[in-house]
């Protein structure tokens, strides 16, 4: 039986290892966390997740709170013009609902899952050192914890890293109270509201620890109106920000917000950090190899909400290529090659979230415009959440971009 070792209980770690585990590999998986320390804890991420990524959940049977999780069904664009006024404002329909699970909910019941399954789980915040013994013990060492010491043994790719600086600073605050949005109180959607110059506002429902919720995420530009949560230690001091700025900046969705509460005393999360691709295998001191999983190799940036979704994707590709392999030996050219195999749908995503983060060229402000009135184009839009490599045909080149809208106004758009 062949013996791997997870390190980190995130979306990707716990992934694998209990996908692993059901294929019968001995797996020992590494949390500096307990479960009931996670559930208690702060809330970690934004995490909603399109169909794609749902769908490997489903294939390993580890849906377990699919029945009980707000349907995402659409996703809305609003931009901000003068006077807080919207110019625009569309909601495209999913071909697939996507939903959101607080990951302190997730990860614990899968941590839970994995030890009640026959899993090692070992509760240790791992440091070079400790995986410098471990791959001497363990046919694969897989790191998947995306912050602190272990992700500096994996170097930054120049190449694909255009910014060394955060391009955001990001607020979250999950609340109860919210009421609907009167343009579709039918049905959940993401909602993003754009306000040129200042940042992005987030608003989507999601499952947390007390049930139905829904999440307020600032990403505002460093050094500008929106930046000020940084130091804000006071809960109440966070959602009482994140609701003066929805008042000046998105009036729209402040008018549903003024009887939000906070869901708990860890509902707010504030940071920031570098969009960063590294090169995946590290070379620890003693001779061994680790490789890198999702955050560690890929961290985008949360604008366009990929973050759980690679993480998924990325842990499906890692499966397959395992069990494929056999009983070879884990190589570098082996790491290498399943790196490149995840590349090949996390670069579309890199490229995209890159391309967000700037200030977007006339033809994209054009199709976000036109979206407001052609139904298929803000469909079309919404489900680049899901497969952002479709972006490559219509979003990049203003020659594409022009001949696809000239398509969607004279018929059914292309897809």
């Amino acid at each position: 039986m062949r013996k791997i070792l997870v390190v980190g209980a995130g979306q990707s770690g716990l992934q694998l290892a209990l996908g692993l585990q059901s294929h019968g590999y001995e797996v020992t998986l590494m949390s500096n966390r307990t479960a009931d320390e996670i559930r208690t804890g702060r809330v970690m991420s934004t995490q909603c997740m399109f169909h794609t990524a749902l769908q490997h959940e489903r294939d390993l049977k580890l849906n377990f709170w699919e029945s009980r999780a707000p349907r995402t069904e659409g996703l809305g664009v609003s931009v901000a013009g003068p006077g807080s006024q919207r110019v625009v404002d569309w909601v495209g329909r999913l071909d697939g609902y996507a939903q959101s699970v607080d990951q302190r909910v997730k990860m614990a019941g899968w941590l839970e899952t994995f030890a009640q399954r026959g899993g090692q789980v070992v509760i240790h915040g791992a440091a070079v050192s400790d995986l410098d013994y471990f791959s001497r013990m363990y046919d694969l060492v897989l790191v998947s914890a995306g912050k602190g010491e272990l992700v500096s043994m994996f170097g930054r790719d120049a190449d694909r890293s255009p910014y060394r600086e955060p391009q955001r600073a990001l607020a979250v605050a999950y609340v109860h109270g919210l009421g609907p949005r009167p343009e579709h109180p039918d049905f959940d959607a993401v909602r993003c509201n754009l306000v040129p110059g200042v940042g992005e506002l987030f608003v989507m429902p999601t499952l947390t620890t007390s049930g139905r919720a829904d999440i307020l995420f600032w990403e505002g530009l460093p050094g500008g109106p929106v930046d000020v949560f940084q130091g804000v230690k006071d809960p109440a001091e966070h959602l009482s920000l994140t609701l003066e700025l929805m008042e000046r900046y998105t009036p729209w969705e402040y008018a549903r917000a003024t009887k939000v509460e906070l869901t708990d005393a860890g509902g707010t999360l504030a940071g920031r950090y570098a969009p960063t691709v590294r090169h995946p295998v590290a070379h620890l001191p003693g001779g061994g190899l680790a490789l890198g999983v999702a955050d560690v190799v890929v961290a985008n940036d949360p604008v366009t909400g990929q973050g759980s979704n690679s993480a998924a994707k990325c842990a499906a590709v890692y499966l397959d290529a395992i069990l494929e392999h056999g009983e070879k030996e884990f190589d570098e050219a082996w790491m290498q090659a399943t790196f490149d195999r995840y590349w090949e749908i996390a670069r579309h995503v890199t490229k995209w979230t890159n391309a967000m983060l700037g200030v977007p060229p006339e033809h994209v402000l054009n199709l976000i415009g036109a979206a407001g009135a052609l139904p298929p184009v803000a469909n079309r839009f919404a489900n680049g959440f899901d497969d952002p490599s479709d972006f490559e045909n219509f979003f990049y080149e203003p020659e594409r971009t022009e001949a696809y809208l000239a398509s969607a106004t004279g018929g059914p758009a292309d897809s």
